[in-house]
């Protein structure tokens, strides 16, 4: 009896202890993602960077002139002075270059689809990060609940230590059952500190994507219930091919190749100035005649240089569209991988939780009671919690791993973020709160 309780009331302590931190845990929700995904966008530096290259892009665009600057003419004539007092001697006026055959509107065009192709481009790098934020939370989560099973499963076998060191000189334990509850011990020891560090790290990598301090704190984290089923559907597709941010930027990147076509065959196009010009004569000052001049380029002396432009330009719109070719079909092999991942994950998850777990308990508790009444080897309870241990943990590694999954599906879907997935099916699943523990 006085065996039975020393074991049960420090088993009893860790759970409270356990259920205390469970209590008091976040549990990620698009909820609580979608504030740090915020603060992320205007914190992190290379997505600062982004916005800083698409209010340049938006300068640019204001930037190109329909009227370019006038150009003011002086000048003077050396001559007798009688054909300079008929003709003048001073010379002054202004030319202006005239916006014709739509090359300032084209310009314009081009500018603009280089703007939108920078707005794209920053979408597409913050949909990056949201992704690369939501899957280091629940990397954090799961750190989170290792350190945790860790600490629990450490109170436990320094009970089962003293409870066996204590009945080792009676004879009541034998000492091959103490070195391996010590050496179990021990490892579990160095496992923990370990995790430990693992979880610091995650965390460091939290606060570097917000641009915070590398040691910031953080709340304890948790995961989420097992989200639902979502199989791979031309629905799922067909939201990838038009909605998925690198699509969007490269089929953004094609209009403003084709921008830059326009631009480049303008350019045989002649460009036309007109000017006015002044004379008055030095003597006096006295007005002596006014022209009208106009003047115009002759771009066909450069014709194989400006059509080697259009083929330049040409070249770089086919490069652009194949890219999008090529993007469009690895979009889809990774849209069938991802849903094949997430549901891999989820019948795994599904597994431990409702089978696995439960029957490795019961086992347990069966052993448990043999074990206490001297009817089962010691070593068959270890290695049954042990298996039980390992199950708690491979729960919760197919739960991140289905979420860390359904969040690149949500970037590759164009959903924006995690609040998006129950559209395509994945909603969490309403469940009882999961707490299992790692003490027998």
């Amino acid at each position: 009896m006085n065996r039975i309780f020393s074991l049960t009331l420090p088993t009893l302590l860790a759970g409270v202890t356990c259920a205390a931190a469970v209590a008091h845990a976040v549990v990620i929700t698009p909820d609580y993602l979608v504030p740090l995904a915020e603060e992320m966008r205007t914190n992190n530096p290379a997505l600062r960077s982004a916005e800083a290259l698409t209010q340049a892009a938006a300068a640019e665009v204001a930037a190109v002139r329909t009227w370019e600057d006038p150009n003011l003419v002086m000048g003077g004539v050396a001559g007798n002075e009688g054909m300079r007092a008929d003709e003048g001697d001073l010379l002054y006026g202004v030319e202006q270059k005239l916006p014709l055959f739509g090359k300032p509107r084209l310009e314009r065009e081009a500018a603009r689809a280089a703007l939108l192709t920078e707005n794209a481009s920053r979408d597409y790098q913050f949909q990056k990060k949201r992704v690369d934020l939501a899957r280091a939370a629940f990397r954090t989560a799961l750190a989170e609940r290792v350190v945790l099973l860790g600490q629990q499963d450490l109170d436990w076998l320094d009970t089962l230590q003293q409870l066996q060191e204590n009945n080792a000189p009676a004879g009541l334990t034998p000492l091959a059952d103490v070195l391996r509850i010590q050496n179990e011990r021990s490892r579990r020891l160095n496992q923990l500190e370990t995790d430990r560090a693992l979880l610091a790290q995650e965390k460091i990598s939290l606060n570097r994507l917000l641009n915070r301090s590398a040691q910031a704190p953080w709340p304890s984290l948790e995961l989420p219930p097992v989200a639902g089923a979502v199989p791979y559907s031309a629905r799922l597709e067909d939201l990838a091919l038009k909605f998925e941010p690198k699509t969007l930027m490269q089929r953004q990147q094609a209009k403003q190749a084709e921008a830059r076509v326009a631009v480049a065959r303008r350019q045989s196009y002649p460009d036309v100035s007109a000017g006015v010009e002044v004379r008055n004569y030095s003597g006096d000052g006295s007005f002596r005649q006014e022209m009208l001049r106009l003047n115009m380029s002759l771009p066909w002396f450069n014709y194989g240089q400006i059509r080697a432009d259009v083929r330049r330009e040409e070249a770089r719109l086919s490069s652009a569209q194949w890219e999008l070719a090529s993007e469009q079909a690895a979009l889809r092999e990774d849209l069938h991988q991802l849903t094949l991942q997430v549901d891999a994950a989820r019948r795994d998850a599904l597994l431990y939780r409702d089978q696995i777990i439960p029957r490795t308990e019961a086992t347990l508790d069966n052993l448990r009671s043999g074990w206490q009444a001297g009817q089962t080897p010691f070593r068959e309870v270890l290695e049954t919690h042990r298996a039980l241990l390992e199950a708690q943990l491979t729960l919760d590694r197919s739960i991140a791993n289905q979420y860390q999954g359904l969040s690149e599906l949500a970037l590759c879907c164009g959903l924006g973020d995690l609040s998006a997935l129950p559209m395509i099916g994945a909603e969490p699943e309403s469940t009882p709160d999961k707490t299992p523990t790692a003490n027998p």
